[in-house]
Protein backbone atom coordinates (compact mmCIF):
# COMPACT_ATOMS: atom_id res chain seq x y z
CA UNK A 1 0.00 0.00 0.00
CA UNK A 2 1.49 3.41 -0.97
CA UNK A 3 2.43 5.70 1.89
CA UNK A 4 0.24 8.80 2.22
CA UNK A 5 2.23 11.95 1.48
CA UNK A 6 2.56 14.32 4.41
CA UNK A 7 1.39 17.91 3.89
CA UNK A 8 4.09 20.46 3.11
CA UNK A 9 4.84 23.28 5.56
CA UNK A 10 7.13 26.28 5.35
CA UNK A 11 10.43 26.09 7.26
CA UNK A 12 13.05 28.77 7.64
CA UNK A 13 16.62 27.52 7.84
CA UNK A 14 19.97 29.20 7.39
CA UNK A 15 22.46 27.64 4.98
CA UNK A 16 25.89 28.64 3.76
CA UNK A 17 25.47 30.76 0.63
CA UNK A 18 27.66 28.46 -1.49
CA UNK A 19 25.53 25.40 -0.59
CA UNK A 20 22.28 27.20 -1.39
CA UNK A 21 23.66 28.57 -4.66
CA UNK A 22 24.82 25.11 -5.75
CA UNK A 23 21.42 23.63 -4.82
CA UNK A 24 19.63 26.35 -6.79
CA UNK A 25 21.91 25.74 -9.80
CA UNK A 26 21.15 22.01 -9.66
CA UNK A 27 17.40 22.62 -9.35
CA UNK A 28 17.37 24.94 -12.36
CA UNK A 29 19.56 22.61 -14.44
CA UNK A 30 17.44 19.56 -13.59
CA UNK A 31 14.01 21.23 -13.62
CA UNK A 32 12.99 19.72 -16.95
CA UNK A 33 12.46 16.17 -18.12
CA UNK A 34 13.39 13.60 -16.90
CA UNK A 35 14.40 14.73 -13.36
CA UNK A 36 11.83 17.53 -12.89
CA UNK A 37 13.75 18.57 -9.78
CA UNK A 38 12.69 21.46 -7.57
CA UNK A 39 14.62 23.03 -4.71
CA UNK A 40 11.98 21.66 -2.32
CA UNK A 41 12.35 18.12 -3.66
CA UNK A 42 16.15 18.34 -3.51
CA UNK A 43 16.01 19.48 0.14
CA UNK A 44 13.43 16.82 1.05
CA UNK A 45 15.50 14.04 -0.57
CA UNK A 46 18.66 15.27 1.18
CA UNK A 47 16.98 15.44 4.60
CA UNK A 48 15.42 11.98 4.19
CA UNK A 49 18.79 10.47 3.21
CA UNK A 50 20.57 12.13 6.14
CA UNK A 51 17.84 11.05 8.58
CA UNK A 52 18.22 7.42 7.40
CA UNK A 53 21.99 7.70 7.96
CA UNK A 54 21.62 9.24 11.42
CA UNK A 55 19.04 6.63 12.50
CA UNK A 56 21.35 3.83 11.39
CA UNK A 57 24.37 5.40 13.07
CA UNK A 58 22.85 6.56 16.35
CA UNK A 59 19.50 4.83 16.89
CA UNK A 60 19.74 1.25 15.56
CA UNK A 61 17.84 2.31 12.44
CA UNK A 62 14.75 3.26 14.46
CA UNK A 63 12.85 6.53 14.38
CA UNK A 64 14.03 9.07 16.92
CA UNK A 65 11.70 9.68 19.90
CA UNK A 66 9.15 12.44 19.40
CA UNK A 67 10.25 15.75 20.86
CA UNK A 68 8.32 17.08 23.84
CA UNK A 69 8.75 20.73 22.90
CA UNK A 70 9.49 22.85 19.87
CA UNK A 71 13.05 23.61 18.85
CA UNK A 72 14.50 26.81 20.23
CA UNK A 73 16.72 29.08 18.18
CA UNK A 74 20.25 29.87 19.22
CA UNK A 75 23.33 27.83 19.93
CA UNK A 76 23.19 24.02 19.65
CA UNK A 77 22.51 22.03 22.80
CA UNK A 78 25.76 20.77 24.34
CA UNK A 79 25.98 17.05 25.04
Amino acid sequence: MPQKESPKVRATIYLPLDVLDEARDAAVHLAGYPARLTLTKLAENALRAELRRLKALYNQGQDFPRREEELRGGRPIAA
